[in-house]
């Protein structure tokens, strides 16, 4: 039992069920697992760290290449260094080593007390865990007692996507405000005497206008002023702090709800038989028996290849060949299903990646980092973007805040289209006629 847990840990090869077991929430049985459902990260579509990558640094590519994938650069040779090893060792060894690291992060979390941003880096580092754990799962399901794993996978991504929506609505609340000041090139002081000094202007002219509804004459005097303002950027200036206001009220009370739904998630009973499924797996892995026959390079090399390939006929889906020249506005409409096709080959790339980490942990792929990092920043903008869009729709705005959120959204959709730009001179091999 983990310290402070309500639940009674259980073996993989008994039945789950009743307090103590894992209830299965999320899990359809006979229902194939996707690769959402492996690596869950975030409410918005997967959520890490959604909001800045939380993994260390990838090294310098050091794995040999073999094949050729369509991209110019291959599937690497993950077999190297498994001849020595059996599929059970390596599989559990992995899987040890990340159980250790979560239950570590928790304990690190229950001792930060009011530390905030102990607590903040300790969630981080459970949530990279359990990642890690799900994707490991997922990726070599063939050779895990299917059940139980499928099981643990649903509900870690339950606690996953629950600790990452407080970081998720910080992240974007300063992402948000970073760009409205970007975008009015001052700073907030000098933004909110630019509010006052629009109100103020606006007023004046409205005193004249006095038939007519008041929204009209409203109407009609903002744009009196802005025909009649010299500085082109003052409508944006006028209305800036009132945007940067609304976003960071409806942001600071996302983030207040969603720390109060991840402490009583941390609570819950739900969550300690997680940890307590979670201290079983640090000491035994749910492996499929034949996995102590298997030869490491045999069994495990080819369902780390199969995750690189579903990868690539995902990317091979993408508008890439439109994506691959700057400013070609496909990404500016506010359309969901055209970023999700995105945010899947982002979850993809984390299955690639850790899936090189189980086979191959001393070498690293520069490549499929680079490409994790621009698909980040997409899901970041996106999101961004989202929620401009929402705070515009807000009741009885005034127009000029309308209008500075319309201008904040569309920056983040073009900060969409540069992220996609920047993944396909990443993915995309390199030839004389495209130097990167």
């Amino acid at each position: 039992m983990t310290p402070g847990g309500a639940g009674v840990a259980q073996r993989h090869d008994q039945s789950t069920g009743g307090p103590a077991g894992l209830l299965g929430i999320g899990y359809e049985p006979g229902r194939a697992p996707g690769a959402r459902a492996a690596v869950v990260d975030g409410p918005y579509g997967g959520n890490d760290g959604m909001y800045g990558p939380d993994d260390t640094a990838y090294g310098p590519v050091t794995a040999g290449r073999t094949g050729d994938d369509g991209t110019g650069h291959g599937t690497p040779d993950l077999g190297a260094e498994l001849a020595s090893h059996t599929a059970e060792e390596v599989l559990a060894d992995y899987l040890h080593q990340q159980s250790a690291d979560f239950l570590r992060s928790l304990r690190l979390h229950r001792e930060s007390g009011s530390d905030a941003e102990g607590a903040g880096e300790a969630a981080r580092q459970l949530r990279r865990a359990a990642r890690r754990i799900s994707a490991t799962l997922h990726t070599f399901r063939p050779l895990t007692e299917e059940d139980w794993a499928d099981q643990l996978r649903s509900e870690l991504g339950w606690l996953s996507g629950t600790l990452a929506r407080e970081q998720a609505c910080a992240a974007r609340r300063e992402r948000l405000m970073t760009a409205l000041q970007r975008l009015t090139g001052r700073v907030p002081e000098r933004s909110e005497r630019g509010d006052r000094t629009g109100r103020g202007e606006r007023g004046k002219r409205s005193d004249r206008t006095t038939t007519g509804p008041a929204t009209s004459s409203t109407a009609a005097a903002s744009s009196s002023a802005s025909s009649a303002d010299p500085d082109p950027d003052g409508a944006l200036s006028a209305g800036a702090a009132r945007a940067g206001a609304l976003l960071d009220r409806q942001l600071t009370l996302a983030r207040t709800r969603a720390h109060s739904a991840a402490l009583q998630a941390l609570g819950s009973a739900r969550f300690h038989a997680v940890a307590d499924s979670v201290a079983v797996l640090a000491s035994e892995a749910p492996l499929a028996r034949t996995t102590a026959e298997l030869p490491a390079d045999e069994a495990l090399p080819p369902l780390a290849e199969q995750a690189h390939r579903r990868l690539t006929e995902a990317v091979a889906a993408l508008p890439l060949s439109r994506a691959g020249y700057p400013y070609n506005a496909a990404a500016l409409a506010a359309d969901q299903r055209q970023d999700a096709p995105w945010h899947q080959v982002r979850m993809l790339v984390r299955l690639s990646r850790y899936a090189r980490e189980v086979i191959a942990p001393e070498t690293s792929d520069l490549r499929l980092a680079e490409a994790g990092r621009a698909l980040e920043w997409h899901r970041d903008a996106a999101e961004a973007a989202a929620a401009a869009a929402a705070a515009a729709r807000t009741p009885r705005i005034a127009p000029a805040t309308a209008y500075a959120l319309g201008v904040l959204h569309a920056d983040q959709r073009h900060e969409v289209e540069a992220a996609r730009f920047a993944f396909g001179r990443v993915w995309l091999p390199r030839t004389p006629d495209r130097k990167g």
